[in-house]
Order: C-alpha cells, then structure tokens, then sequence
C-alpha cells in the first residue's frame, strides 16, 4: 500500500515517488556545493581577493546544481534529447558571443589551480614585470617596478611563460670585479669573503663563491656568487658591490681602469715627450 502511494500521480504523470527523487537529487547537488565551497575557502582564501573568491564560489555552485537538477529530470519522464538540442544550441550561441570571457574564466581556473604565482610575488609575464597585487577569476592585477598598475588577462597569463623570482626561497647574483695585475688577488679574495660572512643575509648555504675568473687586457678579472633571500636579494645585491669597492680601495687594492701599453719599435726615432700630455712626438 505504502509503495502504491507513492505511485500515486498528482499532477499530470507525475508521482509522488518522482518528487521524492528529484528532491533528493537536488539535496544530495547543495550538499556537494556546499562542500566544494568550504573547500575552496580553506585551499584559495590567501590567494585569491574574498569578492573574487565568493564569485568563484557561486559560480561552482550553480553549475554543479543545474547538474544536479539535469540529473533527475529523466523521474519526471521528460525527454532529454530535445533539451540537449535546445541547450546545446544555447550554449553554442552564447559561447561565440562570450568566448574571450570564458577563455579568461577558464584560464583563471587553471592559475587558481596550478599556482605558479601568488599575491606578493615579483614576476615577468611576457613584457610585463612586477609585483602581483590581485589574481582574479578572469584578470591579474600587476603593479610594475615604476608603480603602474597593469590589468593582464588570465588567457594571456596562462599561455605566457611565467617567470617567478620569488618562488624558491634564495636567488643567486654575481659581480666581476676588476683589479690590477700589482695587487695581491689573494688579499683581495679574503677581503671580499670577510665581508661576505659578516653580511646578515647572505646565505652561507648555499655558500658564496669568490675566484680567479679571468686574466683581461687591464686586469685581474674575480668572479663572485652571492646567494641571498629572494625577498631581499635586490638590496643585498645594490649594498655588498659597494662594500666590496670601499674595502678594497681601503686596502689599497687598485681598481684599474682600461688602459694599454705602447712600445715603439727600436730604431723609429719616437718618444713621449711627458710635458706634451703624452702625445708621441718625433726627433730626428
């Protein structure tokens, strides 16, 4: 009896039976967005701004319960294949009209889920460079390092080579110092690696490197490697190349600058006449 009442149509050949299973479905479809939403708040709220993140969330709901609803039609004996044509048709239309805006919707997903880049990071996308300010649903907001803000799609962030200088922890830097083939390259190696260790944020792992690169026309060329943080590496690097100049004139390391030596072959009658200003002059 009970299964027979449930059998009972109430309004056309609709049963009770089939509104039982259409609510169920539809519960079971909030339930699922309900959990897809806490989800994406405690995996995405630091990297995504909360308007662009409850957007984000109503979007995600509402499809999956329109799947939900589309899955318990067939209960009320409705005949799918003509809304599929209908929808499809629909669909079709309305993603020509707004095709870049999905390109960029979909694309922002991807960013969102792959995270190659969070809020705070310095970046090179394409010509641009900066700081991230915002990672939006279909746009990433970009402050350049002369302070302009640029607004970038998310289709041309997501098919862009995407360089993230703050993404590993350290950032190596280099210098090549020049110094006089006179000076001690000895002295001027424990010069540079003393104030590479008494530097706060120079890291000793990796550790700093200082050796003997070259030996150019009008010096001893040194090669120095400095890993520091990637949060303040910029600093790091403006300050220590200054230090490292200022030490070594204060040990009387010289810094040359290009210079060449001339000889005169034996027998050509030419010298420098000194208080000419070093113009070569001929006697006879």
């Amino acid at each position: 009896m009970a299964f027979e009442s449930l059998r009972m149509e109430l309004f056309g050949n609709v049963t009770l039976l089939d509104l039982i299973v259409f609510a169920i479905a539809v519960f079971v479809a909030l339930v699922i967005a309900k959990i897809v939403a806490i989800y994406l708040k405690k995996s995405l709220s630091d990297r995504i701004p909360p308007a662009e993140m409850d957007f984000l969330i109503k979007v995600i709901q509402a499809v999956i319960v329109i799947i939900g609803v589309y899955l318990a039609l067939p209960s009320f004996n409705i005949n799918l294949a003509d809304m599929l044509v209908v929808g499809g048709t629909m669909g079709l239309v309305i993603a020509f009209a707004s095709q870049r805006i999905v390109s960029n919707f979909g694309s922002g997903l991807f960013l969102i889920a792959e995270r190659p880049m969070k809020p705070g990071d310095n970046v090179n996308i394409g010509t641009v460079s900066g700081t991230v300010e915002e990672i939006r649903v279909l746009s990433t907001i970009i402050k350049t390092h002369e302070g302009v803000y640029v607004r970038v799609p998310n289709e041309k962030i997501f098919t862009s080579e995407i360089t993230n200088f703050v993404a590993n922890v350290a950032r190596r830097f280099e210098y090549t110092i020049g110094i006089s083939y006179q000076s001690d390259a000895e002295h001027a190696i424990r010069i540079v690696k003393t104030l590479l260790e008494d530097h706060p944020f120079v890291l000793r792992h990796p550790s700093p490197s200082v050796f003997v690169d070259t030996l150019a026309d009008s010096s001893v060329n040194l090669r120095v490697f400095i890993w520091a943080p990637s949060r303040v590496w910029w600093s790091v690097r403006t300050e220590m190349l200054w230090a490292i100049k200022k030490a070594l004139e204060n040990e009387g390391i010289e810094i040359p600058f290009p210079q060449q030596v001339v000889t005169f072959a034996p027998g050509t009658g030419l010298s420098l006449n000194p208080g000419c200003g070093g113009e070569g002059e001929g006697h006879g």
